[in-house]
């Protein structure tokens, strides 16, 4: 069953309904745990796995943004924080655009985490050039795993990134990596209508299967043990700032790769934002963590 052909729907069903079962298996293959997940969010196929990530990693390695984010709704969310961080780990920072505002606007020791080392080493580069690189500590680790003691931080800080194990699981795990009354500042894609287009919601359902509103999201944070100080939808500059390189790259190089899978789906997340933002987007979580 699993030889030739793409195993795309295959590996689609199972996650959906074992996500944890199909990761484990995934990592019994002889994939790492990076491997795993990659395949798990992108390629969804063993069999077309190394090619689908050389054609994603051809795209996105020359992109600043691996995901939406924006500098001003960053800002926005720690000038919600009722207190002056001094100790921060920011998980799945990619090339670290918010670890380095963090830097800029703080004078917190700060964890960037993430498990792309070429990510972190152009990361490294910026923070040299700026000068921001003694209070700024570079960590390629499992954000599942993250290799820190219980209580090491008064301030977890993760966009676009903690879908990648889980919310609620990012939520349980992290947790015991806070001070007490510590907070975490997260963002996560969340339907924002009653009523999606159908077309929209089966793209997601294939994408990102426990994509929720957010008042479902606000209900798991309460019973992971947080409150809410506050949360806002990301404005459509945090995606204008994504797409718009993403959309002009994809068309850059895929003259030279009419075939790649990577690049039709890409093409495709990149036509459900252009029909349908506003019936989806990112929602930024600013919490505390409860007694």
């Amino acid at each position: 069953m699993l030889g030739e052909g793409s195993l795309r729907l295959w590996h689609q069903q199972t996650d959906k309904s074992a996500p944890d079962a199909h990761l484990d298996w995934l990592q019994q293959q002889g994939f790492n745990e990076q491997q795993a997940l990659h395949l798990k969010w992108l390629s969804k196929d063993m069999n077309e796995h190394d090619q689908y990530m050389a054609d994603f990693m051809t795209v996105f390695q020359t992109l600043e943004r691996w995901g939406p984010g924006c500098d001003a709704d960053s800002l926005k969310a720690l000038s919600k924080l009722p207190i002056t961080p001094t100790s921060i780990i920011d998980i799945g920072c990619g090339k670290g655009f918010s670890t380095r505002l963090l830097a800029q606007h703080t004078q917190a020791q700060i964890v960037a985490l993430d498990n792309e080392q070429s990510a972190l080493d152009e990361l490294g580069e910026c923070l040299t050039a700026q000068g921001l690189d003694a209070r700024v500590t570079l960590s390629c680790a499992s954000m599942t795993e993250p290799p820190f003691t219980p209580e090491s931080f008064d301030c977890i800080w993760s966009e676009a990134a903690a879908y990648i194990m889980g919310v609620e699981q990012a939520l349980t795990q992290w947790r015991t990596f806070l001070t007490d009354s510590g907070y975490m500042v997260l963002s996560d894609l969340v339907w924002l209508t009653e009523g999606p287009n159908p077309e929209a919601v089966e793209f997601w359902k294939g994408e990102y299967p426990d994509m929720q509103k957010v008042e479902k999201r606000l209900k798991q944070i309460r019973q992971a043990g947080f409150q809410v100080i506050d949360h806002f939808t990301l404005s459509e500059q945090a995606w204008h700032d994504y797409y718009q390189p993403l959309k002009a790259r994809v068309a850059e190089v895929k003259a030279s790769m009419p075939t790649s899978t990577a690049i039709a789906d890409m093409e495709q997340e990149i036509a459900i934002y252009e029909r349908y933002l506003g019936e989806f987007g990112y929602h930024m979580f600013v919490l505390q963590k409860g007694a």
